[in-house]
């Protein structure tokens, strides 16, 4: 099945990154999920969300997670972030081992970032995108100062101009907001890169313009990122790995291309299957 293609310069960019990771050698893991379950609710409301999730995501890597609504892939993404806990694993991050209860230490919550997926609700509508942006580099401030200088070196580099840093959330538009998304998470120059449906929000025109900007990102500071998406041609042309998720459990993983054009596992054709334009797309359910 044909999936949808991205244009060239993306392409070229990501047989770019290919090249680095090969020359890396694939032996430095950015982050290992090792084992890790997540419930919520308590007792007999209790939801098993994650079950047994264990994968790694190399140095210079991206690596797409790939799923229906509601299989866990946004669960695992904060996990890795910080943002929920878990109750059963382990992480290692920046090679620091975190285990149920403990919080991220300060010094690996700097090297990681998060994108989230809506670009509109990512910002306090209150801070100009100065502020919001100095807040990334120094939570207990607000203030410019010392800061601008990185702050606009920043704001030309996602393609806005300088006085945006003067202006409010509300006068951007959304791909506007999710290039100052991805400027806000890569201002601190992270390791680990969390990047949650960031383009689902978006036009197809808009989609490209931030998939090419973050591949040229990539292709600059090297990091590692786990993508999260459910447009499996995206995650085709942008991450050298994929991994399927079900029901909070992968059930599928390895080089994209192997993966979304010739699956093993029977969910994982019924997602390519799903796509419109496939030769067995059907709206019944």
């Amino acid at each position: 099945m044909k999936l949808r293609a991205v244009p060239k310069e993306a392409t070229d960019m990501m047989s770019n990154l290919r090249s680095m990771a090969s020359q890396d050698g694939g032996n430095t893991r950015s982050v290992i999920v090792d084992g890790i379950s997540k419930k919520f609710g308590h007792g007999i409301f209790a939801n098993a969300v994650l079950s047994d999730v264990s994968f790694s995501v190399e140095k210079n890597i991206a690596v797409g997670l790939v799923g229906e609504s509601g299989s866990g892939k946004s669960t695992i993404g904060k996990i890795v972030c910080g943002m929920y806990g878990f109750d059963a694993g382990r992480l290692i991050l920046a090679d620091r081992q975190i285990l149920p209860g403990q919080r991220l230490p300060t010094e690996v919550r700097r090297v990681i970032s998060y994108i989230p997926q809506n670009p509109y609700s990512s910002f306090n509508p209150r801070l100009t995108l100065g502020q919001s942006l100095v807040e990334a580099i120094s939570p207990m401030s607000s203030r410019m100062g010392r800061n601008r200088k990185t702050i606009v070196a920043w704001l030309e580099r996602v393609g806005l101009p300088v006085d945006s840093a003067d202006r409010f959330p509300h006068e951007f538009s959304g791909g506007q907001l999710q290039r100052l998304a991805i400027a806000r998470g890569l201002i601190c120059n992270p390791v680990i890169v969390v990047a949650d449906e960031i383009t689902s929000a978006l036009d197809v025109s808009v989609q490209v313009q931030i998939l090419s900007l973050l591949a040229e990102l990539r292709e600059e500071h090297g990091f590692a990122m786990l993508f999260i998406s459910h447009d499996l041609a995206v995650v085709r042309n942008v991450c050298e790995q994929v991994m399927v998720m079900q029901s909070g459990e992968i059930v599928e993983r390895g080089v994209s291309e192997t993966v979304l054009t010739n699956p093993s596992h029977p969910y994982t054709q019924r997602l390519l299957d799903s796509i419109p334009g496939s030769p067995t797309f059907s709206l019944r359910i």
